[in-house]
């Protein structure tokens, strides 16, 4: 049964992946060298216990999401990859789909940069991965609330602060890549459906979608009303990576600032709460 030698493939490269290699914090005592269920459910933004019964077989059906995060967190080959969505019953995401796979060399550089808030989207603006810095500076992002453009035309807010001509930047802005992307891809289903719940349900993205609205990159300083520490202005520089079409989001501040200051007070607090 195809889910059951997909819990068994996850299970075996579980073993095979030291929290190290993951980015995480090794050491105390471990009855193997590879992720504990916990970390790679953490890793790959699902449940534990969904992470257990997809290992024992006891869940079927996961979903193309499900399998390219599993992906992310055990690192694996693009071959691997490929094995793991036929192993889950699926087909590959294949020519003219958003790509949505990170190579090992881009997490191993990514696992480095431990003290700048560092993110991976695809090209439709969807978080594949964070590192602890940039999750403990913006906070978590759950279903939906993963892409950028739902976030910022159908979610409830997040901590960047914006003046109403840096709002309307950022929003022409990211319809005006969305369409390029969809051009891209046309057959991507994720990518449509996306598109036309934006459109159904946000007056202001249908606006600008039926428009034609065109814009370039949205300002590249950004200031985060951070619950801790306060407020943080840091330069933020998107990188893309050759023949993946993802976007690494990389945030800075200038040394010797008071924004520095706060950035390495949050790398020290990490995602808790100060104590009153």
């Amino acid at each position: 049964m195809a889910t059951t030698e997909f819990g068994h493939t996850v299970r075996r490269w579980r073993d095979r992946v030291s929290p190290e290699a993951a980015g995480l914090p090794g050491g105390g005592h471990r009855r193997a060298a590879g992720l504990r269920r916990e970390e790679l459910a953490l890793l790959a933004g699902i449940s534990v216990d969904y992470v257990t019964r997809l290992e024992q077989g006891r869940a079927s059906n996961p979903s193309e999401q499900v399998v390219e995060a599993l992906g992310r967190a055990l690192r694996v080959s693009g071959a691997e990859r490929e094995h793991l969505f036929h192993v889950a019953g699926l087909v590959p995401p294949g020519r003219g789909t958003v790509p949505a796979y990170i190579t090992p060399s881009i997490q191993r550089m990514l696992d480095r940069l431990i003290g700048t808030p560092v993110a991976v989207s695809d090209a439709a603006w969807t978080l594949l991965l964070a590192n602890p810095l940039y999750t403990a500076l913006t906070g978590e992002y759950h279903g939906d609330e993963r892409n950028a453009v739902w976030r910022n035309f159908l979610g409830s807010g997040s901590r960047f602060r914006h003046t109403p001509q840096a709002r309307h930047a950022l929003e022409v802005a990211q319809v005006s890549q969305l369409r390029a992307t969809a051009g891209r891809y046309p057959a991507d289903r994720r990518l449509r459906r996306l598109i036309a719940e934006l459109r159904a349900n946000s007056e202001r993205f249908a606006e600008l979608w039926d428009s034609g609205a065109v814009g370039g990159p949205e300002a590249s300083r950004k200031t985060i009303d951070h619950p801790q520490v306060g407020a943080v202005t840091l330069d933020c520089d998107v990188l893309s990576v050759a023949g993946s079409d993802l976007r690494i989001m990389v945030y800075t501040a200038e040394p010797g600032s008071e924004d520095a200051q706060r950035l390495a007070l949050l790398a020290v607090l990490g995602t808790q709460t100060l104590a009153e």
